[in-house]
């Protein structure tokens, strides 16, 4: 019987969760700082897993702030949830972010931050992904997600690094954090 809920998860839907364990302080952390919240209008979250990050910006931004998040695992959108009672979690693909955007009476956003695990992507689903995002967000909207360190040398990081060159005009990636499990970094992107 596997008793750490996250792993669980991983071992359930290894597509669907990939990671074996949440999010760690200092990249949730970094994650979040990266991200302009307080110049943001709408910010719209991708995979918030146990809520780490949802927390996190939860934090950071006003009450006039439109925040919403997007789950495709039942199991994490009840463990978002209870952390973040507050926050509006949809069980959903990232895809269909126009869909919610509309729903909430919005056509864009200004941040999308993403816990999704690129890794785990096939080429088209990672080109489907990016162009919802680069479609969902303003003009000058920023996109903000993490790898983990083994996607700077295998060939699924090094396209998916490619395709973030591709449909952003700035790809910025910072320092490794390396006390996450594992290890991993931030990519900041822009329109």
């Amino acid at each position: 019987m596997i008793s750490h809920p996250f792993l669980k998860q991983f071992l359930l839907h290894p597509v669907r969760t990939g990671a074996v364990a949440p999010t760690g302080e200092k990249l949730a952390r970094l994650v979040v700082d990266s991200a302009d919240l307080e110049n943001a209008k709408v910010v719209v979250e991708f995979g918030p897993g146990t809520g780490v990050f949802t927390e996190k910006i939860l934090q950071e931004i006003s009450p006039a702030i439109k925040f919403f998040a997007i789950e495709v695992n039942p199991f994490f959108v009840e463990a978002t949830q209870k952390r973040c009672p507050s926050a509006k979690i949809y069980l959903d693909s990232a895809e269909n972010v126009g869909k919610r955007l509309a729903e909430n009476g919005l056509e864009k956003c200004d941040c999308i931050i993403s816990s999704l695990p690129w890794a785990d992507f096939s080429e088209k689903k990672q080109k489907e992904l990016l162009k919802a995002i680069v479609n969902a967000l303003r003009p000058d909207g920023q996109f903000i997600t993490f790898a983990y360190i083994q996607g700077l040398f295998l060939p699924f990081g090094r396209r998916f690094r490619k395709l973030l060159q591709k449909n952003f005009k700035k790809t910025e990636r910072s320092k490794i954090v390396w006390r996450n499990i594992p290890p991993a970094f931030v990519y900041r992107c822009s329109i």
